[in-house]
């Protein structure tokens, strides 16, 4: 299981989350949302561990930005959260890990994606709002049935301590991680670290990789 914590934006809850010792982690350069990082000290994010997979999220971001933010803060990923085509994806698929996400909802048409599947490394299915993620919300999980390319995923949407019990019964073979986020939040863009120990002390606890205690 996978952990990606998702909209960090102050160094010292950055370092706290580090510790924890995330697979992925992830900062949203999207100006309408209430987690957009802004600046960045470049050292700090350069200081993360390369066990680590930094993560940009963008959403409609233009090719050149979004080049430039990758060489800036030296990310391994970008999450494509907005309405990118899958020419779009293939511009860095060669430069970073691309992770391309979708709003899910029951009546979400899954051949779309066959388009991007060259294209992407992964995807990351959301709940269907007209926020870009973020919204707290969760979609039905039994939609992820009709999934069936061979591409690994994100699930994202509404995860908290309170339904993680159930995320480990999803036996999707792609289901790759999870992607959490509002519902472990102070205020949003500031981590409970207390929640997320408790996340991952459960999404782990099968693991060989002993969690912080």
């Amino acid at each position: 299981m996978n952990i990606k914590v998702c909209g960090l934006r102050d160094p010292e809850n950055i370092k706290q989350v580090v510790d924890l010792r995330p697979n992925y982690i992830g900062f949203i350069f999207y100006d309408k949302t209430p987690r957009f990082v802004n600046e960045l000290p470049v050292e700090l994010l350069k200081a993360i561990p390369a066990t680590i997979t930094k993560t940009a999220v963008f959403v409609n971001e233009t090719a050149e930005n979004i080049e430039t933010l990758i060489a800036k803060y030296n990310f391994d990923a970008i999450q494509l959260h907005g309405n990118e085509s899958p020419a779009f994806c293939a511009l860095f698929k060669s430069k970073v890990k691309v992770i391309k996400a979708f709003g899910l909802n029951a009546d979400f048409d899954f051949t779309e994606l066959s388009a991007y599947a060259d294209h992407v490394d992964l995807f990351l299915f959301d709940t269907k709002t007209s926020i870009h993620g973020g919204s707290g919300e969760t979609f039905d999980w039994s939609v992820l049935n009709k999934y069936d390319l061979d591409k690994p995923f994100f699930l994202s949407g509404g995860l908290s301590v309170d339904n993680l019990d159930e995320v480990k019964n999803i036996t999707h073979p792609q289901f790759y991680g999870v992607d959490l986020n509002s519902r472990f939040e102070i205020e949003p863009g500031l981590k409970n670290i207390d929640k997320l120990e408790t996340a991952f002390n459960l999404l782990k606890q099968d693991d060989t990789n002993e969690i912080r205690s």
